[in-house]
């Protein structure tokens, strides 16, 4: 079957139209024909080849929401069916059977899982991935804008599951972009207690619509300072370097903080800020199939829907021009229209 899609041919060039021969479906997998993908600072890392591992061309796209087309011979009876509308994140394949996914760390698969930017994405007519990987999504769910949970929103997510954020917890969230709205919608959502910091003060009453109960200036050394040993859990979603020492003596003992945002400088932690209270950092990257099933349950339960843009995939270069000037109003997401 040839698939039609968008590609980067060289790093940092505009996507091209570009059909690819998809051969015949291997047993595990199934196959997805796309109506949205949402756009992710990721793509624009693999389309730039930031990360020195693309491998032209770059077909990306990792936050799809689409209908099941085909199934291959091991994916039947496995709950399923062509038509049934699904979702596909950050990771399309992981071994099965080695310790980490037996125990259902699939994304630490000790035998490499396979991101879905690297096995040809979303910004095409359809995409493929194991059966597992392919996430069933509930009825009630607003499609159009669900993309996003796919990626950003189960990696704030996860965080939320490993240190057992509860009605009681305290948790604040460093970054109000992408990543850290949805995370605030969560929070909500989890009835936790929710600081904000952001560094633009525009932003305040819509961050505070969202869920927050308090915003604070993360410019402001003395409003941090304030904060003093008042977090169950902080989140950090920015990928750029901070003072991080107000945000660690934020922490109420054995408070954890945790990184998701990529920041390229090692972290400055000194050693009593961990000590005294015993204190942890921590980080994680995307979750497991069990974990987006959750998410997406959670989702649309409680009618959780990141703040989208759309834009045609047709206009493909137009949206990521978009995302790279950092106009995005939180999200981008492309609607198929080959």
């Amino acid at each position: 079957m040839k698939i039609k899609s968008y590609a980067a041919l060289n790093a940092g060039e505009a996507l091209v139209p570009h059909e690819y021969e998809a051969g015949e479906l291997a047993a595990e997998e199934v196959q997805v024909e796309v109506d949205y993908c949402g756009v992710c600072h990721s793509d624009l890392s693999m389309i730039d080849n930031e990360w020195g591992i693309s491998s032209f061309p770059v077909i990306a796209g990792h936050e799809v929401i689409g209908r099941i087309s085909a199934l291959g011979d091991a994916a039947q009876n496995k709950g399923l069916k062509v038509g049934q509308r699904v979702g596909i994140g950050w990771t399309a394949k992981s071994c099965q059977h080695c310790n980490a996914c037996i125990n259902g760390e699939h994304v630490n698969c000790e035998n490499g899982s396979v991101p879905t930017i690297m096995n040809k994405g979303g910004f095409a007519s359809h995409l493929r991935a194991d059966w597992q990987w392919v996430i069933p999504l509930p009825e009630a769910m607003d499609y159009t804008s669900a993309g996003p949970l796919l990626c950003g929103g189960i990696t704030v997510f996860k965080p939320l599951l490993m240190h057992h954020v509860t009605a009681t917890s305290r948790v604040g969230v460093i970054g109000i972009g992408g990543l850290g709205h949805m995370a605030i919608k969560l929070l909500r959502a989890m009835g936790a207690e929710v600081t904000a910091f952001s560094s633009n003060a525009s932003k305040t009453e819509s961050i505070k619509a969202m869920g927050a109960d308090r915003v604070v200036n993360s410019r402001d050394p003395q409003a941090l300072n304030a904060l003093a040993g008042q977090f169950d859990l902080i989140i950090s979603t920015v990928a750029v370097d901070l003072d991080w020492a107000p945000y660690f003596q934020a922490l109420a003992p054995h408070g954890k903080f945790h990184t998701v945002g990529a920041v390229m400088k090692p972290f400055e932690v000194p050693a009593f800020s961990l000590i005294m209270g015993d204190r942890a950092v921590t980080g994680s990257s995307t979750g497991s199939p069990g974990q987006l099933r959750s998410l997406m349950k959670l989702a649309s339960r409680a009618d959780i829907a990141p703040q989208v843009e759309e834009f045609p995939m047709s206009k493909i270069n137009e949206a990521l021009d978009h995302v790279r000037a950092g106009k995005a109003n939180y999200r981008v997401v492309l609607k198929a229209d080959f």
